[in-house]
């Protein structure tokens, strides 16, 4: 009876955050070990459909930079990388196209959708969903010094989010490949965090999650970082405390926040069930940033 009763109070206390939340949409930035686990990635399934069906919108938006380089070097081909950017040349994107907005799109939505969900797969390019151009320093210094072209390398230049809210409105759950054009049609490869914080902004989401392969930021000695206001990022990212992968999702973070989201999240995606942990508990199990 007492296990019965702890199972209740998980309930009552997750239903003020139902109350709050009803109605509002979340934008998830979906990667990392969570998209290539398979009890993870049931266990995000599953999240994603019990959003739906308490009244919330979840939007999905997913990575798939492992699954890149698999298929690249199935097709002889060597991944390159510049500080972290894929170098996109036209038959990268092919692949990255063939990969993103094929193979890894449609199989989060029929594993969606296989738990009682209704997923739709969207790539930018889809109802001219996500307006893209060149990254400004797609040409920049090289790791060998000079100058490197990363090619079809893009940015988010505008997100007209009404194929979203049509979805939504008709009860499906959008899932976006990170890809977008520009207006002669060039197609582009966009980082899937900065796509997800564009997206959220676009929507006025409540929250944007981001799930990752660490517990959320650390500060310097390593330490979790319950709440991170701007001022305090700003700090971390100065002093190279925030690095690496983990720069795009503080500054898609901090973007979306500063432009109308409620609230970002940076959570950890190894954990069965994040999302409904950080959304529907007190304590939450990552970082929230904060403008």
């Amino acid at each position: 009876m007492e296990k019965l009763i702890e199972k209740a109070k998980v309930l009552i206390e997750a239903l003020p955050y139902i109350q709050a939340f009803s109605g509002k949409t979340v934008v998830i930035k979906y990667g990392g070990k969570a998209m290539a686990e398979e009890g993870l990635k049931n266990s995000f399934a599953q999240d994603i459909v019990l959003l739906k069906y308490i009244g919330l919108n979840p939007v999905v938006v997913h990575g798939g930079g492992p699954q890149i380089n698999l298929m690249m070097k199935r097709l002889g081909l060597e991944p390159k990388f510049v500080k972290g950017v894929r170098v996109t040349d036209s038959q990268t994107m092919e692949i990255v196209e063939m990969v993103l907005g094929g193979l890894i799109n449609k199989e989060i939505v029929a594993l969606i959708n296989r738990h009682g969900g209704r997923a739709v797969g969207l790539t930018g390019k889809d109802g001219g969903l996500i307006r893209a151009k060149k990254m400004k320093d797609a040409e920049g210094a090289s790791e060998q010094g000079g100058s490197a072209d990363m090619g079809l390398v893009g940015e988010v230049e505008k997100v007209d989010p009404q194929v979203i809210m049509n979805l939504e409105q008709d009860r499906f759950i959008p899932v976006i490949a990170p890809i977008g054009a520009d207006p002669e049609g060039r197609t582009y490869n966009i980082n899937a965090d900065w796509v997800a914080g564009a997206v959220a902004s676009s929507l006025k989401a409540e929250k944007l999650l981001l799930l990752t392969d660490v517990k959320g930021i650390l500060d310097e000695q390593g330490r979790l970082v319950p709440t991170l206001p701007k001022k305090e990022a700003a700090r971390l990212m100065k002093q190279g405390v925030i690095s690496e992968g983990m720069l795009p999702k503080v500054q898609a973070a901090l973007s979306a926040v500063e432009e109308g989201v409620t609230k970002a999240h940076i959570i950890d995606g190894r954990v069965a069930h994040a999302l409904l942990l950080e959304i529907f508990t007190d304590k939450g199990i990552g970082t929230e940033i904060t403008a």
